[in-house]
This record gives C-alpha cells, structure tokens and sequence, in this order.
C-alpha cells in the first residue's frame, strides 16, 4: 500500500514537473536552469533555507489539521477561519499580558489561547454534524466569510491601536526566538510543528480515541455496530482540527510579526488541503508536503526578483500538483463517489 502511494504521487509530481518545464521553455528558458536557480536559492542557503521553513511551517499545522479530519472522514475546509481566530486569540492573550509575564507562562497561554479558538470554531461544524446532519463542507466554508468578518470588526472596533491596522504588540516573553537563520523569519514555532506532527500520528495511530477516529472514517456503519459514539467523534476531530489550524498564530503572531492583523497568513488555511493530500494524511507525509510547497512559493520569488519566469508561473506549477495529486486520492473519489463511479 505504502509503495503504491508513493508511486502515485511521484507520478503526479513528474506530471506536474514535465508541465512546468513546458512553461519554462515557452519564456525561452532552460527548465534545468530554472529548477537549479529554484534548489540553490532555497536549499542552497542558510536564509533561503529559513525562508522554507517560514513558509512551510503555517502549512504543517493547517495540513494536519485537514488530515486529522480526513481521517475521521470528514472535509475540513474551515483552515482559513479557524487560524484567524487562533490568531487573533493568541495576539489579545499575547498583548493583554503584564509587561514582565515570563516566557514560561506567556508561551504557553498565547499558544493555548489560539489553539482553543480555533478548537472553538471547528467545534461548531462538528457539533452540527453530529446533532444535525449539516455537511462540514457548507458550514465550514461559511464559517470562514463569519470568522474574517467578525476578526475585522473587533479589529477596527476595540483592538487596533491607534491610526494602526493592527492589534498591539505582544509581550517580549511571549515572543518566539528566530532559528539564527541568516536573518529570515524561521522562528522556534518550527518546532512546535514537528511537535505537532508527532502527536497527531501518537493520537491517530496509538490511542484508542485515534483508533475509534480511523473507524468512523473508515465505515460509520460498522464503527456504531461496535459501540463508537460517532457524534462524539465527529465533534472529537473538527475541535482537534481547528486546534491544529490555530496553532499558526505561533509562526505568524508569536515568532514573526508580534501582532494581528488582517489578511497575516492569507490563504494559508486552504493550502493546507493541497498538503494533507500530497501527504496523503500522514503526518510524516504532511511535514515533506508543506517543505515542497514552502520551496516552490520561496523559489517563485527567488526566480521573479532575478527575472528569470514571472512569479505566476511557479503559482501555476503549484496548481498543477494539486489537480494532479487530487485526481489520483483516494479522499477525494469518496467525498464524490457519484462521480468516481461514473467515470469506472
């Protein structure tokens, strides 16, 4: 199973690769050079290799995020929301502290804080779910429109300061330090995403509360035969989901700007849907996926400062992957059998 999924996406890769490298040829370009300009300026360099890690760091947390509720089989689409509210959770908590807090006790708060917002958010679809039949894919994506709507209006209303389209800075101790990287802006929330990883796989794989998530994903039938609470579950994943997504406040709040403010991270919350299924939902999987993805949006403004293709192409070659590691999942072809059906 595992060697037939790796084939798979390294399939969809070498598809997407040979797009792109004809994309490059019609700009006049060498794709050689191109993909060799795109290595050296990441991974070749102490601050290009920061900058990845920057990058891909948000991505993990919104992958696993998407991939724990897959697991459950579940669509979490509510990444982007549920990481605006884990931001701006964790910038008041981080803000609202005494000057002198310590890091020991002001870490730890701003980081709950924003994983319990975004557990809060994903709690809502989950519990709609579960009492009420309400697809999480409708509930989710109209949670993201309220969340950034209601973000903006405490914003304006009583956070920002001043003439500021921001909230106000952080305390020093809840500030996470930078990796030391040639000055980019990895910081130590790297970390705290490996950490998240290794929990997800140690819930999902170890505990019996993962074992009875994997169940209800697998065949709900079967799972509420054997005495599963499949409501409980459903509710269980989308809060550990939004959870996960919250955490991007760490990289984005904590680590690099010191504040929130609107549109930080934008997007980030519905790349992490094209992670979790290049990393077919492992949390292993999710990590590679995230640094790829990290490379490819580093590289494209790498190669668009030198002149070399336009920043849109390497956008466009990020496109190819997901519709090419899209058409070959497995999560996919179930969430839409009707379709998989018809094309058998």
């Amino acid at each position: 199973m595992m060697r037939r999924e790796a084939f798979t996406i390294g399939v969809a890769l070498l598809v997407a690769m040979v797009a792109g490298s004809v994309l490059i040829l019609s700009y006049g370009e060498s794709p050689a050079n191109v993909y060799g300009k795109m290595i050296a300026q990441t991974w070749g360099t102490s601050a290009g290799f920061g900058q990845v890690l920057f990058k891909a760091t948000p991505l993990v947390f919104t992958g696993l995020a998407v991939a724990l509720a897959f697991r459950a089989g579940l669509f979490n689409i509510g990444g982007e929301g549920q990481m605006t509210a884990g931001m701006l959770a964790t910038a008041v908590v981080g803000a609202g502290l005494p000057a002198g807090t310590p890091w020991v006790l002001a870490l730890p708060l701003a980081v709950c804080a924003g994983a319990a917002a975004g557990a809060a958010l994903g709690a809502i679809p989950g519990v709609l779910k579960a009492r009420y039949g309400a697809h999480e894919v409708i509930n989710t994506i109209m949670l993201n429109f309220i969340a950034g709507a209601v973000a903006l209006w405490l914003g304006n209303e009583w956070l920002f300061v001043g003439e500021t389209t921001h909230t106000a800075e952080i305390v020093a101790g809840a500030r996470l330090p930078g990796l030391g990287l040639a000055g980019s802006a990895a910081n130590a929330s790297a970390v705290l995403a490996v950490l998240a990883a290794v929990g997800a796989w140690y819930y999902v794989e170890r505990t019996r509360g993962g074992f009875e998530l994997r169940a209800v994903g697998l065949s709900p039938m079967a799972a509420e035969n054997a005495g599963i609470d499949i409501g409980k579950r459903i509710i269980v994943a989308m809060s550990a989901s939004g959870a996960l997504a919250g955490l991007v406040g760490a990289n984005y709040v904590l680590g690099y700007k010191h504040y929130f403010e609107n549109d930080l991270g934008r997007n980030v919350g519905f790349m992490g849907i094209a992670v979790a299924l290049l990393g077919r939902n492992h949390p292993a999987g999710v990590v590679v996926a995230a640094l790829l993805f990290g490379t490819l949006s580093h590289g494209g403004l790498e190669l668009a400062v030198s002149g070399m293709v336009p920043k849109e192409l390497v956008d466009v070659l990020q496109a190819i992957i997901i519709l090419a590691v899209a058409a070959t999942s497995s999560e996919v072809r179930r969430l839409f059998p009707g379709e998989a059906g018809a094309s058998g």
